[in-house]
């Protein structure tokens, strides 16, 4: 049961930066966006570039930041990996996981303390099967994201290194949504992996142990993003109740 609660839990984590990266693009010039989200751009297209080189494809007209007025990352045309099936999948995931690692990589050296703080209440292993059991993942998840801010308030917000922290994983989770054009891919390379987690843990547990030692990284990510996107829903209502007051009035 745990490796479809880790291939849902990836899905909230795409849908979730997706749905942020969507709504700040409404509230902001995308150009602005994608520059305040340049660090986790940087992680996610090596992770990408790394995808290609792995799977034998070629990487060509691979930028960080088009030069026009989105400021996008640009992918290779036509990477053409050499590996069936796993190739792209590959491509599709190591983005992710390079922000995940990125996050670890934070966590550690900058966040100890925040994350620390964190994961009392860590995501739950397996999926609901009812009625009462999805409401009480619904309360679970606002828990999650209580922790969360309760933990960064827990810290000093102005010292340089808690904010550095903050940003980077600010920018890493949002990052972990597919770049243009790749929703399919990376929707679908999650969905494999999970398969490929399930197959490895008939054959050995070491699979269920890797997972289960990134699972607070997984909680922590989870709860940013929650956060991000209730924040952005609340502050794109409110922008938008403002037009429509103002056109009235």
């Amino acid at each position: 049961m745990i490796y479809a609660a880790l291939t849902f839990w990836l899905l909230i984590i795409v849908f979730a930066a997706w749905g942020v990266h969507l709504l700040w693009s409404g509230l902001l010039k995308r150009r602005t966006v994608n520059l305040l989200l340049l660090p986790g751009t940087l992680v996610a297209q090596l992770g990408y570039v790394l995808g290609v080189l792995v799977s034998g494809g070629t990487v060509n007209n691979t930028t960080v930041i088009k030069d026009d007025e989105t400021a996008e990352p640009q992918q290779a045309d036509n990477p053409q990996p050499r590996i069936p099936v796993i190739g792209p999948v590959l491509i599709g995931m190591l983005p992710l996981v390079a922000c995940a690692v990125g996050i670890c990589v934070a966590s550690g050296y900058l966040g100890k303390d925040i994350v620390e703080r964190f994961g009392h209440q860590p995501l739950a292993t397996s999926l609901p099967l009812g009625l009462a059991g999805f409401w009480q993942l619904l309360h679970d998840l606002i828990t999650l994201a209580e922790q969360g801010v309760d933990a960064v308030r827990a810290a000093d917000v102005f010292q340089l290194r808690t904010a550095v922290f903050i940003y980077l994983v600010i920018c890493l989770a949002v990052r972990m949504a597919p770049f243009p054009g790749n929703l399919r891919g990376s929707l679908g390379a999650i969905i494999l992996v999970g398969l490929a987690a399930a197959l490895l843990g008939l054959l050995t547990t070491a699979s269920v142990d890797i997972i289960h030692r990134g699972w607070p990284v997984l909680s922590f990510a989870v709860a940013v993003l929650l956060v991000l996107l209730m924040l952005s829903l609340m502050i794109r209502g409110l922008v938008e109740l403002i037009r429509v007051l103002a056109k009235q009035g």
